[in-house]
């Protein structure tokens, strides 16, 4: 019955963990602007996850080692060094638009700037990891979240064509602005594939005491988790593809965000849009945070655990608290929440690379999964969407920075 629990939590945890603000400003861009096409990118996306969130919670049942961890191991210092800093620098970004996600959402409701929300919004995040305990970060903020149901009712109420809808689980080659359309799918597959996700919950099964008899309720989870949340963000695109595309609105401020709903819903709709935002966003940000966390101690063999008392785990106390407040920092700056949420995106998948194929030696080493490990189509699937995503990374960044 416990597991049965777990599985059920755990599909519930997806609303939080997999759609926040990344997932939700991609798919509103890819929808407002280029309709049902870009459906194919995140069901990539969504597939490609379930493979690493179900390798990832093997990993950790199995051999009862962290990733950081076992990857400093088995490579050595000097080789965790890299991915070390990519994930930390680009993983900052990422919380600091989550963070900002949380005050576009207050600004919103109250109408005061963003700004002015970055140090209360960065101070409750710290409270509760601080007092808080890891049941309470993992689905706390992720049972509030399922007020973004709110936007599957909604795709279904606009009456989309189904057959559109369908066609667009199919790659098609961008009509216009062809640059744009693959930065957009980039920054897609990097709000999909973030590593902290799979890091996450890989140390969230360390954290629950995991071990191979939980193999089955994980694979469960992984799939129908990350199912759910990827169905959520096709909802986003498709209301956008319904509501902004016909009016011309580009979902490029976070203003423009909440009419989404607004045209479905009437008035409730600028608050349901409002607290899926802030809810989803917050929920991430407690993750993000202690992901980081956990990455640093986990990786040098520090004592970790949100579960213990801050004042026995120091050293991991002291990463989360000034990772919040840099990260504040960057939000109070008036860095544009949406703006850098895109790019942020777009920079996970460049770096993919540098966490996902470290990992996959891992998940195919007999020493730490011994039978195991992965299969042969596990691991093309992954490469392959983790190859695609940084060669179109690296192509279509630079071309949306200087506008061709």
């Amino acid at each position: 019955m416990k597991k049965v629990f777990e599985i059920a939590l755990g599909i519930v945890t997806s609303i939080g963990g997999f759609l926040e603000i990344g997932s939700m400003a991609t798919a509103a861009q890819a929808g407002a602007e280029f309709g049902y096409r870009l459906i194919w990118a995140i069901a990539l996306g969504g597939l490609s996850v379930i493979f690493l969130v179900e390798m990832a919670g093997r990993f950790a049942a199995v051999s009862q080692q962290t990733i950081p961890g076992a990857i400093r191991e088995r490579f050595g210092f000097n080789f965790f060094v890299a991915p070390l800093i990519g994930f930390i620098l680009v993983t900052l970004l990422v919380l600091a638009a989550e963070l900002g996600g949380v005050c576009v959402a207050l600004e919103l409701v109250t109408g005061v700037g963003f700004q002015w929300w970055a140090l209360p919004v960065a101070l409750v995040t710290w409270l509760l990891i601080w007092k808080g305990t890891f049941g309470l970060i993992e689905k706390g903020a992720s049972l509030l979240g399922l007020v973004t149901l709110c936007l599957v009712v909604g795709a279904v109420v606009v009456h989309p064509p189904w057959n559109e809808v369908a066609a667009g689980l199919l790659p098609t080659l961008p009509d216009h602005q062809p640059a744009h359309y693959w930065f957009i799918v980039v920054s897609i597959l990097g709000a999909s594939i973030s590593p902290y996700l799979f890091f996450f919950y890989s140390s969230g099964a360390i954290e629950d005491k995991w071990d191979a008899s939980y193999l089955n309720t994980n694979r469960a989870v992984a799939g129908l988790g990350m199912s759910f949340g990827t169905l959520i963000s096709v909802a986003v695109l498709v209301v956008a593809a319904v509501v902004l595309l016909p009016r011309g609105i580009k979902a490029e401020d976070y203003h423009e965000l909440p009419m989404l709903l607004t045209p479905i819903f009437g008035r409730w709709g600028f608050y349901l849009f409002a607290a899926s935002l802030g809810i989803a966003c917050f929920g991430a940000a407690q993750e993000i945070s202690l992901e980081i966390a956990y990455f640093i101690a986990q990786g040098f063999g520090w004592n970790w655990g949100e579960d213990q008392r801050p004042r026995d785990t120091p050293r991991f106390s002291l990463v989360y608290t000034l990772t919040i407040f840099v990260a504040a920092l960057l939000v109070l700056a008036g860095i544009d929440p949406l703006k850098m949420t895109i790019f942020s995106m777009a920079l996970t998948s460049a770096t993919l690379p540098l966490s996902i194929l470290p990992f996959l030696v891992l998940m195919n080493d007999e020493h730490y999964v011994g039978e195991q490990r992965n299969g042969w189509f596990s691991n093309a699937v992954v490469v392959f969407v983790i190859l695609l995503a940084f060669v179109l990374a690296v192509v279509s960044i630079p071309l949306e920075i200087f506008g061709a």
